[in-house]
């Protein structure tokens, strides 16, 4: 069963006269499969695999390329699985939301861009709860955790902006049940340097906050910090991977589940602050926790 396509097509310079560079936009599919596998993957089971053709429950295909257009559409098929039998499935199910929503997220924070997770897929979970579709139900750790796992497909999806420059922008559009939904950030040579390129402050500064996310493997997470008004990527560094600081961290990952409005589970840092290029906040070396009283 098909649930979702998603259409991927290059703008501007030779690209607009039916011209793209082979090398550039083949490297730039290879990265639009991948994050889409990766992404699919995980949504159906729940794991977080490091090569596209690991991918179970689903298969990614290739639909024909229409003529004068540097465009390419991948068609997301569901194989009978665990999730539902052959030919019981929902006409309208809301799987293929959540595997759009997922990637949005992931495309999106990858770009820069902030995305509220519970309210993109809160809902969609609880839909597919009602159609009595067991889907795991995936934390926003686990998400930003693919953020990292797809950073690289996602700077390959800009090669043909940022190497040879036979394109300016890249829109990526899904389509469920006939309807378009647009990703809301086009790639471009300014989202490439988000990406690509990272400065650090020399300057230690002093942030207050609530973790929102955290992967224990990795020692790294999403931190709420209000003067900020958004969650902010963050990874402690060796001097702060002590056991109390880790005690701190997930007891304030507790008061973000489940006390949202509360005032408790703050905690004070002190930390260097990564930007992009243009000077956009990306995350925080955390190097200092103490409790915020």
């Amino acid at each position: 069963m098909d649930v979702v396509e998603f259409e991927f097509k290059f703008e501007g310079n030779d690209s607009d006269k039916h011209r793209i560079d082979f090398y550039d936009v083949n490297q730039a599919m290879i990265g639009f499969q991948r994050s889409l596998a990766l992404t699919t993957h995980l949504v159906l089971n729940d794991k977080i695999i490091t090569q596209a053709p690991a991918l179970k429950g689903a298969r990614i295909f290739a639909l024909p390329a229409e003529e004068s257009s540097w465009k390419m559409t991948a068609s997301i098929s569901l194989l009978a699985t665990a999730l539902y039998q052959a030919g019981t499935a929902p006409k309208d199910t809301p799987l293929g939301h959540i595997i759009y929503s997922m990637y949005d997220y992931v495309i999106m924070e990858s770009l820069g861009v902030h995305v509220d997770y519970d309210k993109t897929l809160g809902q969609l979970y609880e839909d597919a709860h009602k159609q009595n579709i067991e889907v795991p139900r995936l934390s926003q750790a686990r998400a930003d955790a693919l953020i990292e796992k797809c950073s690289t497909a996602v700077r390959e999806m800009h090669r043909p902006i940022s190497m040879n420059s036979t394109a300016t922008r890249g829109l990526i559009t899904a389509r469920i049940n006939q309807q378009d939904f647009p990703l809301p950030s086009p790639f471009s040579l300014e989202t490439f340097e988000y990406i690509n390129e990272t400065y650090t402050s020399p300057e230690i500064e002093e942030i207050v906050g609530r973790i929102s996310s955290y992967n224990s493997n990795s020692y790294k997470g999403r931190i709420f910090v209000p003067s900020e008004g958004r969650p902010i990527s963050f990874e402690l560094q060796p001097s702060a991977r002590s056991h109390n600081n880790i005690v701190l961290i997930t007891s304030s990952l507790s008061f973000s589940a489940l006390e949202r409005k509360s005032r408790n589970g703050f905690i004070r840092c002190k930390v260097l602050r990564q930007t992009s290029k243009s000077g956009q906040l990306k995350r925080y070396r955390i190097l200092e926790i103490e409790e915020q009283r």
